[in-house]
């Protein structure tokens, strides 16, 4: 078994060896063309995307920058969009469900390191576990998503938030660590924001 194929499983691995370094590089000029894009050219941009990510629909936009490790491990459902300084470190796949939000400097992170320090900083192992993203989450700005998390459908993750463990679906989280405010319930439909209610059909 390479290096690629335990990263992939979820084993330690070396992250220099077997063709990962010139994957990420390879990641990095893709990368480059999407943010430099001139006047967020849609079809170059979204030309850019098929080559970079795993699986995804027509339907989505990622506001540059935009960062992240492979790309190919990453799998966006339909109707995503991201603010900007979007960062997903996708050394093991990343679910994205369908009519996903998520604010700026938003970092999913599948990539860890070993707490002890030796085989941290000797033997330079690391390893990922995959993160999934359910159809209609609203992850706030400045949230971390760290490995092997789960987020259920219908959740919003508060701003500032650092998720260590799994979100149940329907239901406001925030902190850190983040943890289950409230459940989302049928009286949430009769507000915009906060107590202000609707003055719109929505």
């Amino acid at each position: 078994m390479d290096q690629k194929e335990r990263m992939l499983k979820g084993l330690p691995y070396l992250s220099d060896r077997d063709g990962l370094k010139e994957e990420r590089i390879y990641a990095k000029k893709l990368l480059k063309e999407y943010n430099d894009s001139p006047d967020y050219d849609p079809e170059r941009m979204k030309e850019v995307l098929d080559r970079l990510l795993g699986k995804h629909t027509d339907r989505l936009f990622i506001e540059p920058p935009f960062r992240c490790d492979y790309g190919y491990n990453i799998e966006v459902g339909d109707c995503f969009y991201s603010n900007y300084n979007l960062v997903i470190l996708d050394c093991a796949r990343v679910k994205i469900g369908d009519r996903v939000l998520f604010g700026p400097n938003v970092c999913i992170t599948t990539a860890g390191h070993p707490i002890d320090p030796f085989q941290r900083s000797h033997n330079y192992y690391e390893y990922a576990a995959e993160i999934t993203i359910s159809d209609d989450v609203w992850i706030g700005a400045n949230v971390v998503v760290n490995p092997g998390v789960t987020i259920g459908s219908g959740a919003v993750i508060g701003s500032g938030s650092v998720v260590t463990k799994d979100i149940p679906p329907m239901c406001v989280a925030a902190g850190n660590p983040c943890r289950v405010l409230r459940e989302i319930t049928e009286e949430d439909k009769k507000y915009y924001f906060k107590k202000k209610e609707w003055d719109v059909e929505p």
